[in-house]
């Protein structure tokens, strides 16, 4: 009789999942830290693009190299395909450091707010920053893009609560001009270092309709 009111009550009663019930009660992570966090990750990956920019270089300067002996040795037809080699890799080198440009300048918008306070209007056009690095990495480093979206939703999230604490609506598909200010001062310094990093390509092997001064910006 009495096993099977022992037994009648663990069919009606299931165990309780602790770390499930925890989740429920587990307080919100204070907005601060969301941000430290952000922060953190930011930086990782800006590191992993910036690493990715000087293998780029290194291997441009072999190809150039072998451009520059191939001119000298007349072989025109193998000039030109380094040098097509080359305009390609500037192609991707020139994404890759204006975006990583473009996260220094997250981060360091970033921390000043750690400083001096939480507000919607500086925390928007950080979100909207991290997007659109988010969508121009992607083609080329998208375990990078990836990490950029996570961080991102972050970032909303976090705009979301301070407008709610506030009272300042914040609006993601709203392009405000200080988001483009920011990806254009990234841009603007991208291309001054490509040409401080890449030396010029020897015209006689530049390809016709290279892309390569649409990348940088140089004519």
């Amino acid at each position: 009789m009495g096993r099977d009111i022992i037994k009648n009550w663990e069919d009606r009663e299931p165990p309780i999942n602790l770390s499930r019930l925890s989740s429920h009660i587990r307080p919100q992570m204070p907005l601060k830290e969301k941000i430290s966090q952000s922060v953190y990750r930011l930086k990782v990956q800006q590191s992993k693009l910036e690493n990715s920019a000087l293998k780029m270089q290194r291997h441009d300067r072999n190809l150039f190299d072998k451009c520059i002996a191939a001119q000298m040795a007349r072989d025109t037809s193998r000039a030109a395909l380094y040098a097509s080699e080359c305009a390609e890799i500037r192609k991707m080198a020139a994404t890759v450091l204006r975006c990583e440009l473009a996260l220094e300048k997250v981060i360091l918008r970033l921390e000043n707010i750690q400083l001096f306070g939480e507000t919607a209007a500086m925390l928007g056009p950080v979100a909207k920053v991290v997007k659109s690095i988010k969508s121009q990495i992607s083609g080329l480093m998208p375990e990078v893009s990836y990490a950029l979206g996570e961080i991102g939703e972050t970032l909303n999230n976090v705009c979301i609560e301070v407008g709610e604490a506030t009272g300042q609506q914040y609006d993601e598909s709203y392009s405000d001009p200080e988001t483009q200010q920011i990806l254009n001062e990234a841009s603007a310094v991208a291309a001054q270092r490509m040409n401080e990093r890449f030396p010029d390509l020897p015209k006689v092997a530049i390809p016709a309709g290279s892309k390569y001064s649409e990348a940088t910006g140089s004519q």
